[in-house]
């Protein structure tokens, strides 16, 4: 037997990819450490230079502690990111369905196999497709994971249906590109499996990690509205609000074509993600993308200076100077901050099914933050009465 332990770094389908080889090796009958351990295994993650920094350092750091350091995840598909470190992490550059065997495979299982294991958070991310099949200018995405492809429905339903047994009360779909989902031989696609996956017993919250604003059809709306187990918060990826910056970056968006198609999602919480001084964006193009968050009704925007990716359209760009970046990144944050806190104060008086996922904490139906007394994993009905800086205070 060998002691492990798991880190990711990133997004939500990299937290899914690393509880997947946590998984595989609890079944195999190694042990999770709590201190030191023999085995690391380093999701990465290589969006930004700046993830991928951290994830070098993440991996460095662990080759210190750990007989042998796993490298997964996205950065571990880009040539040469992790060369130069010690002679016992291991790269394993491979796609994410194969990623949990052969991290398992080269440690080796042993006779005593333990029980399917339960996720170690309240709520369960359950991946349905991976890879992404569009090329945007500054995305190393593609790149690294592939083309887009999917599970098959009854592999999805099979797992939601595990992990609402094993007490996750929300169910979170996610993936590289959820609209891209479906599974031709079925002939099920996203509307049709959120419908499916809400009616799961068990099952009392569902949501979707992030939709691209193309794939908001009058059906997924339809779906998102009429299931009731559905979380009230969506979150669209915006990246700019100037036209020619959309253009610049390889978006198939217009910023009118997207607020017409966020209209439809009155009584959800919106939230996005920005990037801040992609090359060419001036000071007008930036009060457009500004402009277009205010209409649009975002209460969150996910903020990332522009960092030059590899192998990108865009890879050797890089016009607007850091100092810029900083200045617009904090204006945005600012804008989005103030946001959010107007969103917490309209609730002051009304009811809420909080989900508590840590002590003292959890999140509403439209996924905003309250501070509420009662036990983690619990779905409890509470009000608000106050705001603080961390959220909504429950009575």
């Amino acid at each position: 037997m060998a002691t492990f332990s798991v880190r990711f770094l990133g997004c939500k389908v990299s937290y899914t990819d690393a509880q997947a080889v946590r998984e595989a090796l609890l079944r195999d009958g190694h042990a999770e450490a709590g201190g030191p351990a023999e085995i690391a295994v380093v999701n990465t993650c290589c969006v930004t230079h700046e993830a991928l920094r951290k994830s070098r350092r993440a991996a460095g750091r662990a080759a210190r502690t750990h007989r042998t350091v796993y490298v997964t995840g996205c950065g571990a598909g880009l040539a040469g990111a992790f060369a130069g470190l010690p002679a016992n992490v291991v790269v394993v550059a491979r796609p994410s369905e194969e990623t949990p065997a052969a991290v398992a495979g080269a440690i080796g299982a042993i006779g005593c196999v333990q029980a399917d294991a339960r996720l170690e958070r309240t709520r369960a991310f359950v991946k349905i497709q991976d890879g992404c099949s569009f090329s945007c200018a500054f995305c190393v995405v593609p790149l690294v994971r592939g083309a887009s492809r999917s599970r098959s429905v009854e592999a999805i339903l099979g797992e939601i249906r595990r992990r609402a047994a094993q007490g996750h009360r929300e169910i979170v779909l996610t993936g590289i590109n959820l609209g891209l989902f479906r599974d031709r031989e079925a002939g099920v696609r996203l509307p049709d499996l959120v419908r499916a996956a809400g009616a799961v017993p068990g099952v009392a919250r569902l949501r979707l990690s992030s939709i691209e604003v193309n794939h908001l059809t009058p059906e997924l709306v339809a779906a998102l509205r009429e299931t009731p187990t559905v979380a009230r918060h969506l979150h669209v990826p915006l990246q700019s609000g100037d036209d020619e910056i959309l253009r610049a970056m390889g978006r198939r968006y217009t910023a009118d074509s997207y607020l017409r198609k966020v209209e439809p999602l009155g009584g959800f919480q919106l939230t996005t993600d920005v990037i801040v001084g992609f090359p060419g964006e001036d000071e007008p193009a930036f009060a457009r993308t500004l402009a277009v968050v205010d209409r649009a009704g975002i209460t969150k925007a996910h903020v990332f200076p522009y960092s030059p990716r590899p192998g990108t359209a865009t890879a050797l760009a890089d016009t607007v100077p850091p100092e810029v970046k900083r200045e617009r990144s904090a204006r945005l944050r600012a804008r989005s901050d103030e946001a959010q806190r107007a969103r917490w104060h309209s609730k002051l008086g009304d009811e809420d099914d909080v989900l508590v996922d840590r002590p003292g904490r959890g999140y509403g139906g439209d996924y905003s933050p309250w501070l509420v007394d009662a036990p983690v994993g619990e779905l409890v009905r509470v009000r608000a009465r106050g705001v603080v800086e961390e959220g909504i205070l429950a009575a």
